[in-house]
């Protein structure tokens, strides 16, 4: 009898940023449905989804293992696919860092006591950074020649006494600001990018896939800063009621077996809920009750 071949299991490499992007992006994945675990030694985490091997890549390099094909995708910040000049199709932006829910700065910084004001007086002076490829074409942009040093860390430190400046990432300024340093400019803004490598993006299957961690990862983007609020109130004060609610297109009414009432919900932004509450409670809403969301899918 002839054994019948089965044809090897379906999986797509999936890149995920090891480091300080690591601990967000494991929480993201998880609200978009991916429970991802890896131990602190581990570079090979487990994913819940047997379509997906996970391995875990600095976000420095990321861009070229995919450019490479190494991985078939892989979640890292623009700055670094511009820092690497990778190759890579750009799949979707997702807009979370270590602190929050914002864009990230390379900014040039320099002491508060320097008397470098803008950039121009940066000529012919040392600049330490771990973005090298990035600082080197920005002062090209503006025509200035400075010395441009790798920094392997402890970059704030080096200012006055090692170097001039430094151009640093920084996504509130409070670490700059710390340790006595002033910003001069922003070089670059960057955001999170789920990427693609171009033979995996042609892959049908591949590109599926991909194209389904993007939309989930997105969703649970999206409800990071919104809730559903549910409510009953009278008939009559539905108008009213639907005044006071952000909605993402109208809130759902449905009737309740009480004459005379509804069930009124709504997914609104989390910053509102403190002030509408109140609102909705003097409009004759009652059982108000607000859910965190995981994802939503616009």
């Amino acid at each position: 009898m002839k054994r019948t071949q089965t044809a090897a299991p379906k999986k797509l490499i999936l890149g995920l940023p090891k480091g300080s992007l690591q601990d967000a992006t494991f929480a993201m994945m998880g609200k978009a449905g991916f429970k991802v675990t890896a131990n602190s030694r581990s570079y090979t985490p487990n994913v819940d989804d047997p379509e997906i091997a996970a391995r875990l890549i600095r976000a420095q390099e990321m861009s070229r293992y995919v450019e490479l094909g190494v991985l078939d995708a892989g979640i890292t910040g623009y700055d670094w696919i511009q820092e690497n000049g990778s190759d890579v199709i750009e799949v979707a932006d997702l807009i979370y860092a270590k602190q929050g829910m914002r864009p990230v700065r390379w900014v040039v910084a320099v002491h508060n006591d320097a008397k470098i004001r803008t950039i121009r007086d940066l000529q012919g002076k040392r600049i330490a950074t771990e973005a090298v490829g990035l600082t080197k074409r920005f002062l090209k942009q503006h025509g200035i020649k400075a010395d441009v040093e790798f920094s392997w860390g402890a970059t704030e430190a080096k200012v006055p006494e090692l170097v001039d400046a430094i151009v640093e990432l920084t996504e509130t300024g409070s670490s700059l600001a710390a340790n006595n340093l002033r910003i001069l400019t922003t070089v670059l803004e960057s955001t999170t990018k789920l990427i693609a490598n171009k033979q995996a993006w042609h892959n049908g299957w591949k590109r599926e896939k991909i194209e389904q961690i993007a939309l989930l990862l997105r969703g649970a983007l999206a409800a990071e800063s919104r809730v559903l609020l549910k409510m009953n109130a009278p008939t009559a004060k539905v108008q009213a009621i639907s005044k006071i609610l952000p909605a993402l297109n109208a809130p759902t009414v449905n009737p309740l077996s009480k004459t005379g009432w509804v069930a009124i919900e709504s997914v609104v932004a989390e910053c509102v809920v403190r002030e509408i509450i109140p609102q909705l409670k003097r409009q004759g809403a009652e059982g108000i009750v607000e859910i965190p969301l995981n994802k939503i899918i616009l």
